[in-house]
């Protein structure tokens, strides 16, 4: 990850979703030799969600985001997509935090049930 806006964004979503559920996980999945580091993953009964840099925004896709209630209106990408959903952000964009880690929480349980 490049280290401007776009690292600062993704470490402070990377904390979000680590404090929405004490059994969260990280890992790095999908290495290849165009990404050698791989793209971030987050699973917690099931996988979460994915935080991906690209040269003009920060993307996170929600596994089964398609099933997920987003009352805040998060959700701003492959809003057409079947099971998936994502949220792009780009400079100086950054998602409520309480609204943020209550959808991560929700994905959580929808993993759990």
């Amino acid at each position: 990850m490049s280290d401007d806006w776009r690292s600062e964004t993704a470490d402070k979503l990377r904390s979000l979703i680590l404090t929405a559920d004490t059994d969260m996980v990280e890992e790095a999945k999908w290495r290849k030799p165009s990404n050698p580091d791989g793209v971030p993953t987050f699973s917690c009964a099931g996988l979460v969600c994915t935080l991906e840099t690209y040269k003009d925004k920060v993307k996170l896709t929600f596994a089964r985001g398609a099933s997920l209630p987003d009352p805040a209106g998060l959700f701003n990408a492959s809003l057409d997509a079947g099971t998936r959903r994502a949220i792009d952000l780009r400079a100086g964009e950054m998602p409520d935090e309480d609204a943020f880690v209550e959808l991560v929480r929700d994905a959580v349980a929808h993993n759990r049930s």
